[in-house]
């Protein structure tokens, strides 16, 4: 459960018994109790009107105010419906302590209706049951503070009863807030230095956009992470040239790649940066890659290539040239265009990446190859 949830909940659970705080200032017990009964059904009306479904947190604390309340109201002793703040935080704490000690996330099950369908990863998952972890301990706190403020308060008869309710209040209520606001700054604050300090760890590595399988950005990561965990999906683009005869340019990678090195490979290929659009790393992968600024291009196909390494949306297009070509010597020992034929006499034999050889099938599947050299 969010954090806004959380509060939401908790404050329409303290309203009757605020209502009845008040009340009990002008009225004797048992009428204050049944105005802070009128106002839950209230609340519990309006919600059924809003969104058509009785709200079962408002039921238990219509529930608890009846039963407490008749407990208080035999013994005349307001102790009682006084620790029902306790009593509904005490749930909070334990659905809390069950999410973060347990394999069983249940809050964050939860939590979900109000989610609006959003999908929680693993790491999503982590970093919610992180930080509950504060909250837990401080709610336990807070609710063994309700409890000695109830008792401190006493007989509705004894002296200093107005103060010492007032006291009970501000820890039952206000209290409760300015611990919530301090947590959440805390981890707020550390958020943010433990931001900087991966930033800047980072600084000098690329960054790349962390996308869905659509394609929407969801965050980004320095290549390093990328590099290494498959969950995280990124950008690139691929482009096939083509020369007049319908031969295909292959570029051979050089020996020191960190992935599939001294294999031949797609003609231009190269990661999108954070912020960058597809157009834009297609056409500076082209001037990196292969030396020439413009070529004519259009799209092929989509797709997910992903491996023990890394996972890479891929961008496909087909380009038209005769070369010549300027090559990177520290990117690529070679390069050369090859008939269509010789390269499906190849596949499988360890000359070419198993990400193009994946590729080349699709490339067929489109129609990209009618035309070469059989």
């Amino acid at each position: 459960m969010d954090r806004k949830t959380l509060i939401k909940n908790f404050t329409l659970g303290f309203l009757p018994l605020l209502i009845f705080i008040i009340a009990d200032e002008l009225f004797e017990l048992t009428i204050s109790l049944a105005i802070a009964l009128a106002v839950g059904i209230i609340e519990l009306t309006v919600t059924y009107i809003r969104e058509r479904r009785f709200d079962a947190f408002i039921l238990l604390d219509i529930g608890l105010i009846a039963s407490l309340g008749l407990v208080s109201v035999s013994l005349n002793d307001p102790v009682f419906i006084l620790i029902k703040p306790a009593i509904i935080e005490s749930i909070f704490v334990i659905l809390i302590g069950v999410t973060i000690f347990t394999d069983n996330p249940i809050l964050i099950n939860m939590s979900r209706r109000y989610m609006k369908g959003m999908e929680l990863g693993d790491q999503q998952i982590y970093m919610m049951r992180r930080m509950l972890v504060g909250m837990f301990w401080l709610m336990l706190l807070h609710v063994g503070l309700i409890v000695l403020a109830a008792l401190y308060v006493g007989s509705p008869e004894g002296a200093h009863y107005t103060e010492r309710k007032e006291l009970w209040a501000f820890v039952s209520g206000g209290l409760f807030y300015i611990l919530i606001g301090a947590i959440f700054g805390i981890q707020f604050i550390k958020g943010k230095l433990e931001q900087r300090r991966f930033m800047k760890q980072y600084a000098d590595d690329e960054w790349f956009d962390i996308v869905t399988p659509e394609g929407k950005v969801t965050g980004k990561a320095p290549r390093t992470i990328c590099h290494g965990n498959p969950n995280l999906l990124h950008p690139v683009v691929h482009l096939h040239v083509f020369n007049s005869q319908r031969d295909l340019w292959l570029q051979k990678r050089a020996k020191d790649k960190q992935i599939a090195p001294d294999l031949w490979d797609t003609s231009v290929g190269g990661h999108v940066f954070s912020g960058e659009k597809i157009e834009d790393a297609l056409l500076r992968e082209m001037r990196e890659e292969l030396g020439i600024s413009k070529m004519p291009h259009q799209p092929l196909f989509t797709y997910i290539m992903k491996n023990q390494v890394e996972s890479e949306l891929v961008f496909a297009y087909q380009g038209f040239h005769n070369g010549p070509f300027v090559l990177p010597v520290k990117e690529i020992q070679e390069g050369r265009f090859w008939k269509i034929r010789d390269i499906r006499k190849n596949l499988g034999k360890g000359v070419f990446t198993p990400n193009f050889e994946q590729e080349f099938q699709l490339l067929e599947k489109v129609g990209a190859l009618k035309g070469g050299g059989k």
